[in-house]
């Protein structure tokens, strides 16, 4: 019997690194990263594609640096739009699933209740465009694919708000944190363990529709919040020097991209196709933080 071939990007990727572990089981993975295929690159990403023959591809790469973007904004573009284009072409040609994570960004923020995958997304930023743009190059491809948006993603690895928190607190004694920001915090490990449990009824019964769905940690919190919790939880808190945390509002902090001031996910359509619900995002953190 032969294996499903499965094919992740973004190995070194907090999401990609968790997915490579949650989905070997499911077959042949192989997994990819900017050494492996640059995705600036359209003929790299056909070749890597079209030499392997996935039946199952899985894009969480992304140019992810939201400030950066602004001034960067065709690589971010190239990497968010174009590539993940391309990717759903192969996999069209292929009959492969893509599944490809998109963002909370592609909202504004202006809603006072948890976005639904109905409801208009309209980015305030570059990134969050760029990531808009590749969900409907994505759905133009005519693949079948599955997008899951995501939110507030950190991990034990890369580069992320809890890892910077920690760091942030074993340097200084006194932090300011944004308090006007809501969003729903979520591992990147159970973002994988969510995708392995779509992908396990997949492999059971192929899908054939594509869909957009939320994917994110129940609840919400802001930033302000968020670190507090990640202070008194953390392990190492004992070598923190950290001993005051100011809450300041989002104009005490400009930053070169404007963020949305709600980015909370409404999940519910993922429960009820798939029967997968993430945990609150305490739950998560504190599982997190053990490690």
């Amino acid at each position: 019997m032969n294996r499903t071939k499965i094919l992740v990007t973004g190995k070194n990727g907090q999401v990609g690194y968790e997915l490579s572990r949650t989905l070997a089981p499911f077959g042949e993975l192989m997994g990819v990263d900017v050494e492996d295929c640059d995705l600036t690159d359209p003929d790299a990403i056909r070749n890597l594609i079209r030499g392997f023959e996935p039946q199952l591809i899985v894009n969480p790469a992304a140019y992810t640096a939201v400030d950066r973007a602004e001034s960067e904004p065709e690589l971010a573009k190239a990497i968010n739009t174009t590539a993940p284009g391309i990717i759903a072409e192969e996999a069209k040609r292929l009959g492969a699933l893509m599944i490809h994570y998109s963002t909370d960004y592609v909202f504004d923020g202006n809603s006072d209740a948890p976005y639904g995958e109905t409801d208009a997304p309209n980015p305030t930023s570059v990134y969050g465009k760029t990531k808009l743009d590749g969900e409907s190059a994505v759905r133009d491809s005519g693949a079948t694919h599955l997008i899951f948006r995501l939110s507030w993603v950190y991990g034990l690895r890369g580069a992320n708000f809890l890892l910077t928190m920690q760091r942030l607190a074993r340097e200084r004694e006194e932090l300011n944190i944004v308090n006007d920001q809501f969003g729903g915090p979520t591992w990147c490990r159970m973002i994988a363990e969510a995708t392995a449990a779509v992908v396990s009824r997949h492999l059971q019964r192929p899908i054939q529709k594509s869909g957009t769905y939320h994917m994110s940690a129940a609840g919400k919190t802001s930033w302000y919040d968020f670190a507090k919790a990640i202070f008194d939880l953390s392990p190492q808190k004992h070598d923190f020097k950290l001993k005051t945390v100011n809450a300041i509002p989002t104009t005490a902090y400009p930053t070169p991209a404007t963020r949305p001031h709600f980015s909370v996910l409404s999940n519910a359509l993922l429960s009820d196709t798939f029967g997968v619900a993430l945990p609150p995002w305490e739950e998560q953190l504190k599982l997190a933080l053990e490690g």
